[in-house]
């Protein structure tokens, strides 16, 4: 299926300069991680606040950018210094789904016409995630099928932040892009669900 997540090797590739920095400057792993939760809380509230100082709204794909950057820093951190363990793996997941969360809950307030089809939209996204783990609990690995996991949710969302940046409004069509987002959710989760019942045979 059509992901963002297909171009993860490449993005991480071309950030092994600045892993190779944060090793040197002897940064962690969960370190990295716990940045990158608090900075998707500070990014949220720029978000949320975007309507009185209309440049937040720039900020919101280019900080979403910064956090796909230290979401892959803490991975490769992770693996290719051996500072994989329980704990980096549980904050890592938890912090995703956190900072997905907190990110989301704008949308409430700027689309508010798609109010019953954005809680929906955060429901998925946070059972999408959780049939994601699913994989490695029945025994088999991560899942990342998409469409609409976590790298093309945060692609939609900066695509949101630059069109409000240029006043381009969607509140017509809203109801019918959420739709659609969540119809592609929705698929992505079963597929998940599918592929990991599939390696767990």
């Amino acid at each position: 299926m059509i992901s963002v997540y297909k171009i993860k090797p490449y993005f991480q590739k071309s950030l092994m300069p600045i892993l190779e920095a944060l090793h040197k400057k002897k940064i962690t792993a969960n370190q990295i991680t716990v940045f990158a939760i608090l900075f998707s809380i500070v990014l949220a509230i720029l978000f949320w606040y975007a309507d009185h100082y209309h440049f937040f709204f720039l900020l919101l794909p280019i900080g979403l950018l910064i956090r796909m950057a230290l979401n892959a820093l803490d991975g490769m951190m992770a693996r290719l210094y051996n500072q994989t363990s329980k704990k980096g793996e549980l904050l890592n997941e938890v912090g995703d789904i956190i900072s997905d969360f907190i990110l989301f809950i704008p949308l409430l307030k700027f689309q508010a016409e798609s109010l019953y089809l954005i809680v929906l939209f955060i429901g998925l996204s946070i059972i999408n995630e959780f049939a994601g783990l699913m994989g490695k609990v029945l025994g088999g690995e991560r899942r990342y099928d998409g469409p609409m996991g976590k790298s093309d949710r945060a692609l939609i969302l900066g695509i949101y932040g630059l069109l409000m940046y240029f006043n381009v409004s969607i509140t017509g069509i809203s109801l019918y892009v959420f739709i659609v987002i969540n119809a592609l959710l929705l698929l992505s989760t079963l597929t998940r669900y599918r592929k990991a019942l599939q390696n767990a045979q």
